[in-house]
């Protein structure tokens, strides 16, 4: 049996996984609420196991970012299937770079969401061909417009290197670097990228091909 979590605050929606999955031998629903925050506080209480695959809908209604979200979840130890529906290719993008295992429009027949559920408990990749045709046409996620000085700071800032050895790595004066971060951070909120903190700027590195994985060293505040 599947173990599911249905996350949605528009309850009408919850209700109607919950009865679909209901319909199904296979799975079973054991938590629906409107926020994270809701499930993991059940979580606590209850002592019951991180669910096999949790539901969750892209933009909540308490505040909580579609990253912040998927991380939590994703960190407690289930994974995460976006439901929603298809006009945010940035914030669908979001999902998966912080570790969604897929998306499945709100649009879709009831038995593709069933589908999908069955398809990540297993293991298995979602076929999310659709949803990456939409990302990739997102021009403001794949551009933020950097300069060639801008990318140069935020790839040695973002691979772990403080601020002043930025600077001197570059030959440039610590005032310079410090600027062009901050305009690099003013370019990605314009593009709906944020990134306040240098973990966020390592996420948006990363995404844009300037920094690899096995760049980062953990120094990151």
């Amino acid at each position: 049996m599947i173990r599911v979590a249905l996350i949605d605050d528009h309850e009408s929606v919850r209700l109607g996984l919950e009865a679909a999955s209901n319909r199904s031998d296979a799975i079973s629903v054991v938590f629906s609420g409107a926020s994270v925050a809701a499930y993991l506080d059940w979580r606590l209480f209850s002592r019951e196991q991180p669910a096999d695959v949790i539901v969750l809908d892209l933009t909540l209604g308490d505040g909580a970012t579609v990253t912040e979200n998927v991380t939590r979840l994703v960190a407690d130890g289930s994974p995460v299937i976006i439901h929603s529906v298809a006009d945010r290719p940035t914030a669908v993008r979001e999902a998966l770079v912080a570790g969604a295992a897929g998306v499945v429009s709100k649009a879709a027949r009831i038995d593709d969401v069933i589908s999908a559920i069955g398809t990540v408990a297993r293991g298995d990749s979602l076929d999310t061909v659709e949803w990456a045709s939409a990302i990739d046409g997102d021009r403001a996620f794949a551009d933020a417009q950097l300069s060639s000085r801008e990318r140069d700071v935020l790839r040695l800032y973002a691979a772990g290197l403080p601020l002043k050895a930025v600077a001197d790595r570059l030959g440039i004066a610590y005032s310079t670097a410090k600027e062009n971060i901050t305009r690099v951070r003013v370019k990605y909120v314009e593009v709906g990228r944020p990134a306040p903190t240098k973990i966020d700027l390592l996420r948006r590195a990363m995404e844009d091909g300037l920094v690899s994985e096995g760049v980062a060293d953990g120094g990151h505040r």
